[in-house]
Order: structure tokens, then sequence, then C-alpha cells
């Protein structure tokens, strides 16, 4: 993603700032990464990019069942918002199977909650997408 192409017009109001995009908007890769999640799905991480990959780690969730874990990332702060997303589950449970939320933030941190919306246990390395939106 190139800094030196124009892909919008943004503009201050007195109210509330707006930026229109014909483009793309995102994070170059150098503002991303990824890190797998070890000894549990209750086992924090540390990723300090603006955003990234979670692989969570294969331990089972029962049906109907939440589980939470930190998010360490130096870049947050407490006026952000941390969006997040079920990307993958990787051993086939059924679409939908899981939902995705932020449970908690502070500055350097948020507590991501993983959902399993079925009846059934699942044993699978979730992988869950977040972004950063940074605020003032």
């Amino acid at each position: 993603m190139s800094n030196t192409k124009a892909t919008g017009v943004a503009y201050l109001d007195p109210e509330f700032s707006t930026c229109y995009a014909t483009e793309e908007i995102g994070y170059a890769a150098g503002a991303q990464g990824t890190v797998t999640q070890a000894t549990d799905k209750a086992t924090g991480v540390t990723l300090n990019k603006s955003a990234g990959r979670i692989t969570m780690n294969a331990a089972a969730l029962a049906g109907g069942a939440v589980v939470s874990f930190i998010l360490t990332n130096s870049l947050i702060s407490a006026n952000d918002i941390v969006i997040v997303n079920v990307s993958s589950n990787t051993t086939g449970s059924a679409a939908g199977a899981y939902t995705t939320y932020i449970s908690y933030m502070a500055a350097g941190t948020c507590l991501i909650s993983l959902r399993n919306l079925s009846a059934t246990s699942y044993s699978e390395a979730v992988i869950i997408n977040y972004a950063i939106i940074h605020g003032a």
C-alpha cells in the first residue's frame, strides 16, 4: 500500500471528520502481524501491530461456551475501537458456529471473547482477525 497516491478526500468539520475513499482502505503489510496462542484457548497473546491474525489453540470449546483471552498490544489506546471477526475454523465445524467480540479494553490491552454458538464441542484452531481503528 503506497502513501503517494490519493484515494479520497478528507476534510475537517467542526463536529466531525469525514473521509471518502474511492479505493481500498487498510493497513500496509508492515502494520500487520500474526501470532499463535499457546497452551489453551484462554492463554493471552501479544502482538504489537495495528491489524493481525490470531491463531487460537486447538483445545476443545464446549457447545454454548465462551472463552476469553487477553490481547496485549502497545498500540491500543483507551480511545480506540478494536474490531474482531472469525476468519477461519480449520476442522470443518458448521459455518457460523462461532462469534467473537471485545469484552473489555484499556490502554495496551483488550479482552477478546469467542463463543461457540452450536450445541457441539469443537477442538479447532480458530483464526481471529483484528484491526484497530485509532481514536483521538
